[in-house]
């Protein structure tokens, strides 16, 4: 584990892998720890050395009073990749972190290999401000365990929730066991209801990949298609069945797509 003093935050992050192989960064949903990553770190490093940022404001890195913009955490994580010396890095975001990852490649290009964007958005169409609307309030005015009940609805596909109980009822276990701060939970939602990228998809120049269960309730399958349909020559895959947390869900299938893309560039 190490640390970064940067863009005026202590930011944490840990390395995995070999440094000579192809440098890939996993960048967190809304809940910013590099940790949510699960399994996937171990499947990353096999074949990339991997960087694991914590968001500012989440896990081990440092909560200012601000910051709280999508632009601001790509810079973030664009000066860790500068720190590092890794040259253009592949980053993989998913959700909140795929807009992240939109952000780097539009702003700080030159650190930046290729984008895969999982259950991603570029800005916050109607059903997205309904449901952020939502959540804004249950964070500001509901228990923690209430709040992840309730985002365990969407976050996790109905059949992956039914076979699944015991891994639903831990995640919501350990997610209220350490709620983020009311005021920074605020702030990161207030960050994804502000991005809306969708005049520039088209200037980025990296290759990139999209890609999302088609049974998301959070950032739904139209909010991909368009990314795709924004940015020419975008490779898309849709993973049947899967939801929000594809990534866990379909774990497998999840790592093998974004490895085949990543090894064609």
């Amino acid at each position: 584990m190490a640390t970064l003093e940067t863009q005026g935050i202590s930011l944490h992050y840990e390395l995995f892998g070999d440094r000579r192989k192809p440098p890939v960064m996993l960048v967190a949903g809304l809940g910013g720890a590099g940790s949510s990553w699960g399994a996937q770190v171990a499947r990353f490093a096999a074949d990339h050395f991997v960087v694991l940022p914590d968001h500012r404001g989440t896990g081990l890195t440092t909560r200012p009073a601000d910051g709280y913009t999508i632009a601001q955490h790509a810079a973030d994580l664009a000066s860790l990749i500068a720190h590092l010396e890794l040259g253009p890095t592949h980053i993989v975001g998913t959700s909140t972190g795929g807009a992240i990852a939109q952000v780097m490649a539009l702003d700080h290009g030159a650190q930046v290999r290729s984008i895969a964007m999982a259950s991603a958005f570029a800005r916050v169409d109607a059903y997205l401000k309904r449901e952020f609307a939502l959540r804004r309030a249950l964070v500001a005015e509901a228990d923690a365990r209430a709040v992840f009940s309730c985002y365990a609805l969407f976050l996790f596909s109905p059949r992956y929730a039914s076979e699944h109980p015991e891994y639903v009822a831990a995640w919501i276990e350990r997610a209220a066991s350490a709620p983020p701060e009311r005021d920074i939970a605020l702030k990161r939602i207030d960050m994804i209801m502000a991005h809306d990228v969708v005049p520039r998809l088209g200037a980025i120049r990296q290759p990139a990949l999209v890609i999302c269960g088609d049974q998301d309730f959070c950032t739904p399958l139209h909010l991909s298609e368009e990314i795709a349909r924004a940015m020419p020559g975008a490779e898309f895959t849709v993973l049947p069945g899967g939801g929000h947390f594809i990534h866990v869900e379909q774990e497998a299938r999840f790592f093998e797509a974004i490895r085949a893309f990543i090894a064609r560039h």
